[in-house]
C-alpha cells in the first residue's frame, strides 16, 4: 500500500480535506523564519546547544523517512525500526489557532474555494496546513477560541493524531461572544515548548491591545506567531443597495440604515482597523497576511509557503 493512499484513507473523514487538490503542493514544504525548539531529527534547526551530529535519542521510524536512518542493530535486537536523532536538527512544532468568535461566521456559506463563511475558509486552510506540516514529519497541534480557550489539541505527528486535529477543525461552532486576548492568554499558559503559533482570525476584538499584548507573550518566549488576518469581500465595502439590516453576529443588536449614508465612514474606519491590526502585529514581531475569502484558500497556501521557503 502506498503511503499518498494508506493518508487518503486517514484523512478522508473531513470534508475540508482535498487531497488531489493538495497534490499540486506536494514538492512546497513549511519553512521556519528563525531557530525554533523540537523533539527530533528533521528539517528545522535547534536553538538547544549540543554539538553537531551529537545522537540524543531514538524515534520509531514513519512510513516514507529515508531507510538510510534506520539503526539496524536496534532492528536486528528489537524487530521494530527505529532511527537515531540527533541534537543539531530539530522538528516543528506548530499550533493552529482557529477564531470561533460570531463574527467568524459572516459570509456565504459552501464556498470551498471562494468567499464562503470566514470560519469555513479558516477550516479549508488550517486543514490543508495540517497536511503539509504533518507530511514532512513536524508535528501539529490545533487550538480554538472563542470568548476563552475552549479546545486545545496539543502537537502530535502521528498519522492518527493529524486525523483528530482534522476532525476537530472540521466540528468547530462559534459563540457569539468574543476575547481573543483572553484566549491567546489561556493558550499561553497551557503550552510549555515553544514552536510555531499560526493565528485564523478576523481579529474583529474590542480591545486590540490586550489582544496583542498576549501575543507578545509567545514571542518574549521565542515563539515565532503568524497571524493570518482574514476579511471578508463583503466587510472591505458595503454592498449597493437602497436600504439594509444590518446584524450583529456577537449579540450587538441591529440596524437599518442606507449603506450610501454610511458607507465612506464605514469603509474609513474598516481600513483603519485593518491598519491598525497589521501595525500591532509586525511591532509584535510576527509575520503579518492579510488574507481576502475570495482568493481560493490554495492560492493563498501555495504564496504562503513559497514566500517563506524564498
Amino acid at each position: 500500500m502506498s503511503v499518498l493512499a494508506g493518508e487518503s484513507r486517514a484523512a478522508s473523514r473531513s470534508r475540508f480535506l482535498d487531497l488531489r487538490a493538495l497534490a499540486a503542493l506536494e514538492h512546497m514544504r513549511f519553512a521556519t523564519r528563525q531557530q525554533i525548539e523540537g523533539s527530533y531529527s528533521g528539517r528545522h534547526r535547534s536553538k538547544q546547544r549540543g554539538g553537531a551530529g551529537e545522537f540524543v535519542d531514538f524515534r520509531e521510524y514513519s512510513a516514507g523517512e529515508d531507510l538510510r536512518r534506520l539503526d539496524w542493530k536496534v532492528l536486528g535486537r528489537t524487530g521494530r525500526p527505529y532511527v537515531r536523532l540527533f541534537q543539531d536538527e530539530t522538528n516543528l512544532i506548530c499550533t493552529l489557532l482557529i477564531d470561533a468568535s460570531g463574527s467568524m461566521q459572516f459570509g456565504s456559506s459552501g464556498g470551498a474555494g471562494g468567499a464562503g463563511s470566514k470560519l469555513e475558509y479558516a477550516q479549508y486552510l488550517s486543514t490543508a496546513l495540517s497536511q503539509v506540516i504533518s507530511r514532512q514529519q513536524d508535528q501539529v497541534g490545533l487550538a480554538v477560541v472563542s470568548d476563552k480557550l475552549s479546545q486545545l489539541i496539543p502537537p502530535g505527528g502521528t498519522a492518527s493524531h493529524v486525523l483528530r486535529v482534522q476532525e476537530a477543525i472540521e466540528t468547530i461552532q462559534t459563540r457569539a461572544a468574543t476575547n481573543l486576548g483572553q484566549g491567546l492568554h489561556e493558550l499561553f499558559e497551557q503550552l510549555s515548548r515553544r514552536g510555531v503559533l499560526i493565528v485564523l482570525s478576523d481579529l474583529l476584538v474590542e480591545d486590540l491591545e490586550r489582544t496583542f499584548a498576549s501575543v507578545r507573550l509567545f514571542r518574549h518566549r521565542g515563539w515565532e506567531v503568524i497571524l493570518l488576518h482574514l476579511i471578508h469581500p463583503d466587510e472591505e465595502k458595503l454592498p449597493m443597495g437602497l436600504a439594509y439590516r444590518f446584524e450583529g453576529l456577537e449579540n450587538d443588536g441591529r440596524a437599518d440604515c442606507s449603506p450610501a449614508e454610511i458607507a465612506r465612514a464605514y469603509q474609513q474606519r474598516f481600513e483603519a482597523h485593518a491598519a491598525a491590526v497589521r501595525t500591532g502585529a509586525l511591532a509584535g514581531g510576527c509575520d503579518y497576511r492579510r488574507v481576502s475569502t475570495s482568493i481560493p484558500y490554495l492560492q493563498i497556501l501555495g504564496g504562503f509557503l513559497v514566500e517563506r521557503a524564498g
